[in-house]
């Protein structure tokens, strides 16, 4: 790799790389003046660093890609091994990260474009990264019994809400199923800008319809459950058999985790494939909005009511209630509407209880005289 050199925007500085960002292209390297900026606030911190992206987390570390053939273990910073810290402010597959000379330590990362997150199973709210930095989120669902609207709704409010574009892939239309039928269950979320694609994803000429989101450049993530086919669009879309496959349970269309680990891929295109395992729960983590969710049907519905802080039950002059009896809106998406609206709610007042949390653990960590309280705790 050869010498490059970076200007920062709005200054004078400029440094010295020793790194070349045009290797880092293939491996979705943006380069663009919002990338060449971070880049540039960040080596003022680091000047000796290089750049690489994160393609796999491990408990001990990360494996990084410098360039298309190069990967590097690399060690995580001390503050990130604590127990107490934020994981979303650890690096996640397709995290941007600067390293040391010796590509051993992660020095820190650069700001994210996107995070693709979900709250951890349990009881006590934990941000579970997915991945980081892509433009385009790939929802795939099988037409067979795996196929969920219901299921699909909740993914959106994970995808709209991390900055990514999401792209909905119905999978194994080859198998005699209604692809019309199904893709009419989908018309909210069509009619809210999403779009939506049947194929037979053992078929490299089916899958062309997802070129534009795969080109140089470009990250996407695969997400779903077990068995939608995942696996076996990435093999696909890598040209070659690079995932494990597995048949699905004829009873429920459910297939066992044949990927179980994150891990970014580069494509032929030119572009970056981050394959995950499948997801057998979708909790939020409180900062998702329901707006632009695929449910704008709802939402325009809802403005015709006759009152503000209508909830749709059997309030006079509901004009979601007519719709429903009217036929013009399918009362399973209201139903769907109404209870993702109360756990957006409930994760929302976690995530809040959550930060008070750490606001006070860092103020009674701090001197009494820097509190804004006396030691016996009243105000200043």
């Amino acid at each position: 790799m050869h010498a490059a050199s970076v200007s920062w925007i709005g200054s004078r500085y400029t440094s010295q790389m020793n790194f070349d960002t045009n290797l880092l292209h293939v491996l979705g390297w943006p380069d663009d003046a919002r990338a060449r900026d971070d880049l540039a606030q960040a080596l003022r911190e680091w000047p000796n660093a290089s750049l690489g992206r994160v393609v796999a987390q491990h408990r001990s570390g990360y494996d990084v890609a410098t360039d298309l053939d190069t990967r590097v273990r690399a060690n995580a910073p001390l503050p990130w091994t604590r127990a107490r810290f934020p994981p979303e402010q650890r690096a996640a597959v397709g995290d941007w990260v600067l390293l040391d000379v010796d590509a051993a330590q992660i020095l820190g990362l650069l700001p994210r474009r996107s995070l693709l997150a979900r709250a951890a199973a349990g009881e006590h709210y934990r941000c579970q990264p997915i991945a980081a930095n892509v433009d385009t989120v790939l929802v795939v669902t099988g037409l067979d019994r795996d196929f969920n609207p219901r299921r699909l709704e909740r993914y959106l409010l994970l995808v709209q809400s991390s900055g990514a574009q999401p792209v909905i892939v119905l999978t194994k239309a080859d198998t005699g199923v209604d692809v019309e039928a199904a893709k009419a269950q989908l018309q909210g979320m069509c009619e809210g800008g999403v779009p939506v694609f049947a194929l037979n994803a053992k078929d490299p000429e089916a899958t062309r319809v997802l070129a534009p989101y795969l080109g140089a450049g470009q990250s996407v993530v695969l997400v779903g459950s077990s068995g939608a086919g995942k696996s076996t669009l990435t093999n696909t879309l890598l040209g070659r058999e690079r995932m494990a496959t597995g048949a699905v349970r004829a009873n429920d269309s459910r297939g066992r985790h044949t990927t179980t680990h994150r891990a970014l891929l580069p494509l032929p295109h030119g572009g970056c494939l981050i394959d995950t395992p499948g997801m057998r729960e979708i909790k939020f983590t409180g900062e998702e909005a329901i707006d632009s969710s695929g449910f704008e049907d709802i939402q325009a519905a809802a403005a015709r009511c006759r009152f503000r802080d209508c909830v749709h039950g059997s309030e006079p002059g509901c004009a979601v209630r007519a719709a429903i009896d009217a036929g013009t809106l399918d009362s399973g998406h209201l139903a769907s509407y109404l209870k993702l609206s109360g756990e957006l709610g409930g994760a929302a007042a976690q995530l809040a209880l959550r930060q008070a949390q750490r606001a006070d653990a860092r103020t009674q960590g701090k001197p009494a005289h820097k509190r804004g309280v006396d030691k016996y705790g009243r105000d200043r």
